[in-house]
């Protein structure tokens, strides 16, 4: 076990049921009396926190909540504005996402500026997906955020231990203890402000700040490296700030379009289509498709183990390409969690892929699984897997794979689409240099998820030292 915490969750789920006894004088506010609520292990990790310094949250910060109802229009979206507006969505562990953004006019960034965030303010999610929790960086400014998330200030604690407290495992798991809701469920303001903080030490804070900060600027370093290897891909296909003639007209032959696609609709026949698979199929070293060049995995779970380490759509970071998991249970999986995955195999969401969901399996973790909404590819010859992550990622091969979308609201691809589709052939020296900057990008990638892991360790260790 890591933690005598852990020993205890464990016990707890071998024996079944369990008592605890509350009394009355002790209920929070809330008056809070369901049973889940007072299990042992949060009780211990509470114990735990009060043997030491502590502080509520209220005692510490300063909140704010973003704008309800119809204060925003949400069909008055612009590209690539000046304003963000931040969405729920938009919260992960530690950073703000920083791609597929919404920006807003000014005069409606003006007309909300009391919701205008700072730098160093805390978000955490508190409708949808509950107690993700990330800090406000000056690159994301300026910005509003939505009611989706709740903006945390402090002052009297560093707000980067905050943020490595609520996304340790022993932090988010009491602030998710406060969850209320059915159907849909969300964390309470008033809830949140009740949640106890250990004090740590200046000693404490200056190690969790440099692992932070050091961690964000390895992230930086990795972006450099992965626009350098697009910037290297996009020139070597001339395509580099390429943008369609959006010509709205586009004559076909029956005979030579409906009875080899049986498709009618003109979204199939957009001439952007046809301009890119011009340049795509005219490549001076040639093309050639994807089936020749990579093999499909089909191999199907047999399901024989308790749980298994599940990566679906949503676990693929659009914004770097990079691949989480969750540990679940065999009996919670969903019916599309199938396929087997292994080290260097390549995921391509086939559920709206112009998001550009593509990524490599970069670890070694055991009994991993996949949703069968992707198609999953490795490599059979000399052609990369990261040429072709990227190749898929591009803005170019996000646009021409919606010509093969079926659906509206929910738009797919089949695997036949992406086995047919073309790809470049590049020379071994393109190749290498591409791959070279991608291996170095997600090779610092790992390493700063590596000092946020060991910002959260830092502080459950902390706490863990407190309960004995």
């Amino acid at each position: 076990m890591n933690s005598p915490f852990d020993e205890l969750k464990y016990k707890e789920l071998l024996e079944g049921l369990e008592i605890s006894e509350v009394r009355l004088s002790e209920l929070e506010y809330s008056w809070r009396l369901d049973s889940e609520y007072y299990r042992k292990y949060f009780l211990q990790i509470e114990r735990s926190i009060f043997s030491k310094k502590h502080f509520s949250l209220s005692e510490i910060a300063d909140f704010l909540i973003g704008p309800f109802g119809s204060a925003f229009d949400t069909s008055n979206y612009i590209e690539n504005g000046k304003y963000r507006y931040v969405r729920g969505q938009d919260v992960k562990p530690f950073v703000l996402k920083d791609d597929d953004c919404r920006y807003v006019p000014e005069s409606d960034f003006n007309r909300l500026s009391k919701y205008a965030l700072k730098e160093k303010d805390v978000l955490v999610s508190v409708v949808g997906t509950l107690g993700n929790a990330c800090i406000v960086q000056e690159k994301n400014l300026p910005a509003i955020f939505s009611c989706k998330s709740t903006v945390i200030r402090t002052t009297k604690i560093s707000p980067v231990v905050l943020l490595s407290y609520l996304n340790c495992k022993y932090g988010r798991e009491l602030l998710l203890r406060k969850e209320r809701g059915a159907i849909q469920k969300g964390l309470n303001l008033d809830d949140l402000k009740t949640m106890i903080i250990p004090c740590f030490t200046e000693e404490i804070t200056s190690i969790i700040e440099t692992a932070f900060y050091e961690a964000q600027s390895k992230l930086a370093e990795s972006k450099l490296f992965y626009s350098e290897a697009e910037d290297i891909l996009l020139s070597e296909l001339g395509l580099k700030g390429w943008q369609s003639n959006n010509n709205p007209i586009n004559i076909k032959q029956l005979k030579e379009s409906f009875w080899a696609s049986g498709r009618l609709d003109a979204e199939y026949y957009q001439t952007k289509y046809d301009e890119i698979e011009s340049v795509i199929t005219k490549y001076k070293y040639g093309f050639d498709i994807v089936e020749n060049l990579f093999s499909q995995n089909t191999e199907v779970c047999d399901y024989k183990e308790e749980a298994y380490n599940y990566i679906e759509i949503g676990d693929i970071n659009i914004g770097d390409g990079s691949a989480n998991y969750n540990l679940v249970s065999t009996e919670n999986l969903p019916d599309n969690a199938k396929r087997v995955l292994h080290k260097n195999d390549v995921l391509v969401s086939k559920v709206r892929p112009y998001r550009g969901a593509v990524s490599i399996i970069d670890f070694d973790d055991e009994k991993l699984i996949g949703s069968g909404a992707f198609t999953v590819l490795h490599e059979k010859t000399s052609y990369k897997k990261e040429v072709l992550q990227i190749l898929l990622r591009t803005q170019i091969y996000k646009d021409w794979l919606l010509k093969w979308n079926v659906g509206s609201s929910y738009p797919v691809i089949k695997d036949e689409d992406i086995m047919n589709l073309p790809i470049p052939l590049f020379p071994d020296t393109v190749q290498t240099k591409i791959a070279e900057y991608i291996q170095k990008s997600m090779s610092l990638r790992g390493e700063a998820k590596k000092l946020l892991d060991q910002a959260k360790r830092m502080v459950e260790k902390e706490i863990e030292e407190g309960g004995e």
